[in-house]
């Protein structure tokens, strides 16, 4: 049992980190209505914010569509699902066309149209290491750089051209003929149309497509980067973790280090990391992303109605 001393020591903590996530969201407010550019950069760790943990988990929507595929194959999570050695190309593909039709269902979570909420009406462009297309249904084209690949589409696993074909038809059909077996009809498996190979997702691996799309997205990047170096730009990094640094995190870090006028913050409840060399241009959030973000709009809101 606590002491009334202790009680009052806890109290006196709680209220000093309750203010200092406050001083905290306050900043990222005032960074966000004050910046020339917004670049926004978000990994695994945004889309794990919206509850949707069925990549390394078998968490609630995991069980729905991919549990029976877990079950029969011993896996947990649909990225070792993905990777996994199926014992044959027609359970493979019934594995893919789950996978995507999950992916397809899945709405989009709250924290991606808080995040919008928070930038709409700035000057921004967003890139993701997330294949899941969330940030698809609420971002124009124009504003998202996806630069690890897209599930929504296919490629040729010989790469023997260079175009990438929209798979949602595709998906849905093959998911429709799934048998009791867990494996898809021979005929239906996708096939490239110039030299009769498997098609692929077009996600980063070992035949990952780095063609005129994948050049295109970081086009757009280095375009909205070239016009804002000299103007106060905002970096703002979501949920990225430490599996792949070196996307998002690093250069978000080097250009904050680089550009006059940066300023960088990460926002994560694990991996939110300030290097010492940038205490003066930037602040660490460790805390829950969608908690963060939906306060942030709340505050932005009552500022507005105080006007």
């Amino acid at each position: 049992m606590l002491t009334g001393q202790n009680t009052v020591g806890y109290t006196e903590q709680k209220a000093a980190v309750n203010n200092i996530r406050f001083q905290n969201i306050k900043i990222l407010v005032d960074k966000i209505a004050n910046a020339d550019a917004i670049l926004v950069g978000a990994a695994a760790g945004m889309s794990a914010a919206c509850g949707y943990n069925f990549f390394y988990q078998n968490d609630e929507i995991f069980e729905k569509y991919l549990g029976e595929f877990g079950r029969k194959y011993g896996y947990r999570g649909a990225f070792n699902g993905f990777y996994y050695r199926y014992p044959s190309p027609e359970a493979h593909w019934a594995f893919l066309a789950r996978m995507g039709y999950m992916e397809y269902e899945c709405e989009t979570g709250k924290p991606y149209y808080d995040l919008m909420e928070l930038i709409k009406d700035r000057n921004y462009h967003i890139m993701t290491t997330n294949q899941d297309f969330q940030f698809t249904r609420v971002v124009p084209d124009e504003k998202l750089s996806a630069i690890q690949g897209d599930s929504r589409y296919f490629q040729c696993s010989r790469r023997c051209h260079d175009e990438i074909y929209y798979n949602k038809e595709m998906i849905y059909a093959m998911n429709d003929t799934i048998d009791e077996n867990l494996c898809i009809p021979s005929e239906m498996i996708p096939r490239c149309p110039k030299c009769g190979a498997e098609m692929e997702p077009w996600v980063r691996g070992y035949t990952f497509l780095e063609g005129k799309k994948y050049k295109d997205e970081y086009r757009k990047i280095n375009e909205f980067l070239e016009e804002n170096k000299e103007k106060k730009i905002l970096f703002l990094e979501l949920g990225v973790g430490r599996m792949t640094p070196m996307f998002i995190q690093e250069p978000f870090w080097n250009l904050t280090y680089s550009l006059p006028q940066a300023y960088y913050i990460t926002i994560n409840p694990k991996d939110a990391i300030l290097p010492q060399a940038l205490s003066g241009k930037g602040i660490s959030i460790k805390e829950d992303i969608a908690s963060v973000l939906r306060d942030a709009v709340i505050l932005v809101r009552s500022e507005t109605e105080e006007k």
